[in-house]
């Protein structure tokens, strides 16, 4: 009889592990979901901001006058080619604003949006009435705006040289 209790519980040990091993698989498959999930979510995103930024190609290459605006022409013209170029503007915004959400990590999606915003700085310091000239959220994340870009850029190539410079030694 001790025999065989003895093996019973030799037997329920191995049922123990094997439960355990059970909840392991299980724990991992449950994570694998949820890191599918995150990459699905960022591929989303991605796929968005470059569909949004595309779209914003696309109108920038119909609306040349709108892309690289003479904004005095453009207020002199009347009030449908104005609100045209609003809507312009604000897709434009749209646009680097998603490409910034999906690919914070890229620095040339944040290049490329700060040298179309340029020519529209005089609408966007207009329509918030001159006050510091830009939005603050925009002065936030776009803080070389009140600088020349070009001068802006040839500092940021200085930099990274320097840097890489400093790598190499």
């Amino acid at each position: 009889m001790l025999a065989m209790t003895q093996q019973a519980a030799r037997w329920q040990k191995y049922g123990t592990l094997a439960q355990m091993a059970q909840a392991t698989v299980a724990l991992l498959g449950f994570v694998a979901i949820l890191l599918q999930i995150n990459e699905i979510r960022t591929s989303n995103r991605a796929s968005s901001a470059r569909s949004a930024f595309l779209g914003y190609t696309d109108l920038a290459f119909q609306n040349p006058k709108f892309a690289q605006p003479d904004y005095e022409a453009i207020k002199a013209a009347g009030r449908e080619e104005r609100s045209q170029y609003e809507s312009f503007v604000s897709y434009f915004l749209y646009a680097c604003e998603e490409t910034f959400a999906a690919f914070a990590d890229k620095r040339e999606w944040q290049a490329s949006c700060d040298y179309d915003l340029k020519p529209h700085l005089p609408f966007l310091c207009e329509k918030n009435s001159g006050a510091a000239c830009l939005p603050r959220d925009l002065r936030r994340r776009h803080p070389a705006m009140g600088e020349d870009l070009i001068e802006n850029r040839e500092r940021r190539t200085a930099r990274l040289q320097a840097r890489k410079d400093l790598r190499q030694t």
